[in-house]
């Protein structure tokens, strides 16, 4: 049986614990500066990051730091400087290869100048979902917010953002109303039309992205007039969903065509597929039929044989992005227009001239 002084005994451990933690979270600026034997000013511009601290004097700061347990008051440094130092990113899918890749750049990107970003993904491309989302970053308190704004809208025919917001659209048709940051989609998918004409094929069939999504439309747009500007017959596209699933049923309809000796897909997932239809159906690339793909994943090397495709530098829109994000948070106005990232194509081995 424990009697009752046992139990204050037993217990105080546990306060002592908690008084100490206490009083570690109530270390001041000033604690650490008598700890590290500087002043107060020298703390805040080593918590801040700012350069021109001498490096043995920041060591001994964030030693103090360290052993008491010191930790910034991020909201407290944010209403001083005006700023949050991060950027919120708004998306409505994390599952296409554009989407997750330029959000990898944007991350690194932030990441460099010393930025978080708060991600908040839409359910449904509406203009109320868009609406709402910048409700929620607005009381999660970020300095500007990237769009990557893949499709259009649901329940829209323009896209609106509330006012006053510092904010980089990706991937859109806005550049008349907002700044905006895309790859040079057109340009990339007439490299990949010319590159086969050039092979000699007589024309060259395409497999499409989804209905509603800008790069879909616009590498569809530059596949139809590359051909008509070289007088060749365009062939009805077919259409997929960016997945290899849907590229290998299209690949079957190719395949059974004999008049098919190349293609140019939308993205390099659905050239996956239509490899797998091609073969079922005994046709080899590129001895009966070309590939080429768009975007240059990091597999397209693994394919058999390597894809021929339109590099995009997603690092780049990312770094672009948050560029300009950051120039207007610093206080540059807001420069509607699109600012394009070029594309090139990369030859590998699943391209040829065509049988004769």
């Amino acid at each position: 049986m424990t009697t009752g002084a046992d139990s204050t005994a037993a217990a105080l451990p546990r306060s002592t614990a908690l008084d100490d933690a206490a009083a570690r979270r109530r270390v001041s600026m000033a604690d650490v500066a008598k700890r590290a034997g500087v002043s107060a000013q020298t703390v805040s511009r080593v918590s801040n990051g700012f350069p021109g601290v001498v490096e043995e004097t920041r060591q001994a700061v964030l030693q103090a730091m360290s052993e008491l347990g010191y930790r910034p008051n991020s909201a407290a440094r944010a209403l001083k400087r005006g700023e949050f130092r991060s950027i919120g990113v708004i998306l409505f899918t994390l599952s296409t290869t554009g989407n997750m890749r330029t959000l990898e750049g944007i991350a690194a990107s932030a990441s460099e100048a010393g930025y978080a970003i708060t991600l908040i993904p839409v359910s449904a491309p509406t203009q109320i979902g868009v609406r709402s989302a910048f409700t929620r970053l607005d009381e999660l308190a970020v300095d500007a917010v990237i769009v990557i704004m893949e499709v259009h809208l649901l329940d829209s025919s323009m896209f609106a953002l509330p006012p006053g917001v510092h904010v980089v659209v990706v991937d859109s048709d806005a550049g008349d109303r907002y700044a905006v940051v895309d790859t040079d989609q057109a340009d990339g998918a007439r490299q990949a039309v010319e590159h086969l004409l050039g092979l000699g094929h007589r024309t060259v069939h395409h497999l499409a992205g989804p209905e509603g999504s800008f790069a879909a439309e616009r590498r569809a747009k530059a596949w139809r007039e590359t051909l008509e500007a070289s007088g060749r017959e365009v062939p009805e596209p077919l259409r997929g969903d960016w997945s290899g699933e849907s590229g290998y049923r299209a690949g079957l309809e190719l395949a059974d065509d004999p008049s098919c000796t190349a293609v140019f897909c939308a993205n390099d997932q659905m050239a996956l597929g239509v490899y797998r239809a091609l073969r079922e159906r005994g046709r080899r690339v590129p001895e009966d039929v070309s590939i080429v793909g768009f975007d240059d994943i990091p597999d397209a090397t693994a394919f058999d044989p390597p894809l021929t495709t339109v590099h995009q530098d997603f690092a780049e829109v990312g770094r672009r992005c948050v560029e300009q994000a950051l120039e207007q948070v610093r206080g540059g106005a807001s420069r509607p227009g699109s600012t394009l990232v070029p594309t090139h194509l990369v030859e590998r081995a699943s391209t040829a001239a065509p049988p004769r």
